[in-house]
């Protein structure tokens, strides 16, 4: 009988909470976790079997093992590689400044997996995600869709938290998503925001906001959200590692749930195999089942295209490792 495999790579702050979400999930009957620092994958791995003991409520096997775990997985997460650091002059630190270095243990990474299997649906979480992404998902020959990043998940997650919060209602009221980088540049889709029904030029008139909706204002809000957690306790893990967690989920169980997450653009928005970013996109047993190109209106074609271009700089220094030449770019 098959047993549902997942296997985690880097077991830093955001592993160490994939891995204890993973467990909880109790999905898999196998979690396998791979670190550099072969002392912390065998800590983490025990420190869970302990846990799992308190509780009786999984018998999932955890151990730690090398790259040839990936064989049989099913899911593979990845969130090897450094993560940012808290600023010390209280700007916001860019998660494009990691890509000259994590561009080598991404692709480190994957030549680990791919030597075993090309069968696994990878996640990836490590930072500058969407340049990580397109290294693991073009580089490689890995198949098409079967890798994808978790993009803008966590940041829909956070629109939503501030449209509910203005508004005085339940966040699972609020339908809305975060598409382009995960970081400075991702924009609200606010053209197709709604709570029940009731779109975005309607929620003035409907609901009692602390403040007039402002799209520029919103999009500031969600990005200086993600810095607020990370100037505050020095990282930020819980946020993207459930998201991860909820998409391994959506393909164990193939539910075809929709979610923006970050892959290869392949002619959508004029962009064809040179940019990855987040988009909606339909999570199953295949990984990306279907990529949803949703009409959008001028000003967030305009931001969707700004997301790109800096994109495309992040992926620039993954591939010379050399600095921006835009100051501007390599600052804010």
């Amino acid at each position: 009988m098959k047993r549902n495999k997942l296997v985690v790579v880097g077991l830093g702050h955001v592993g160490s909470y994939v891995l204890a979400d993973a467990m909880k999930l109790g999905l898999f009957a196998e979690i396998a976790v791979i670190d550099s620092d072969k002392d912390v994958a065998f800590g983490e791995a025990l420190d869970q079997e302990h846990a799992t003991a308190l509780t009786y409520m999984s018998n999932t096997t955890v151990r730690a093992g090398d790259y040839s775990e990936c064989a049989d997985a099913d899911v593979i997460i990845c969130a090897a590689g450094p993560s940012m650091i808290k600023s010390e002059d209280d700007k916001m630190p860019d998660r494009a400044q990691l890509a000259a270095v994590n561009s080598e243990v991404i692709r480190e990474v994957m030549a680990g997996i791919t030597k075993y299997t090309k069968d696994a649906i990878i996640i990836m979480i490590t930072n500058p995600l969407d340049t990580m992404l397109y290294i693991a998902e073009n580089e490689f020959g890995y198949p098409k869709g079967r890798v994808f990043g978790t993009g803008t998940m966590l940041d829909s997650a956070r629109l939503r938290k501030v449209i509910a919060t203005n508004y005085n209602i339940d966040p699972k009221s609020v339908t809305g998503y975060m598409m382009g980088e995960h970081g400075h540049t991702a924009f609200p889709v606010l053209s197709r925001l709604n709570v029940q029904g009731f779109g975005e030029k309607e929620l003035e008139q409907v609901f009692n906001g602390k403040e007039p909706l402002n799209r520029e204002s919103i999009k500031q809000q969600v990005v200086k959200a993600a810095f607020d957690v990370l100037n505050g306790k020095g990282w930020t893990n819980a946020g993207v590692a459930q998201a991860a967690v909820t998409l391994a989920k959506a393909v164990l169980l193939d539910e075809r749930s929709v979610y923006p997450v970050s892959t290869t653009l392949r002619g959508q928005y004029g962009y064809d195999g040179d940019v990855a970013l987040s988009m909606p996109c339909i999570i199953g047993r295949n990984g990306v089942e279907q990529q949803l190109e949703i009409a959008l209106d001028k000003q967030e074609l305009e931001w969707l295209h700004q997301s790109a271009e800096y994109i495309k700089e992040a992926m620039e220094v993954a591939k010379t490792g050399k600095k921006y030449e835009n100051e501007e770019l390599s600052t804010r």
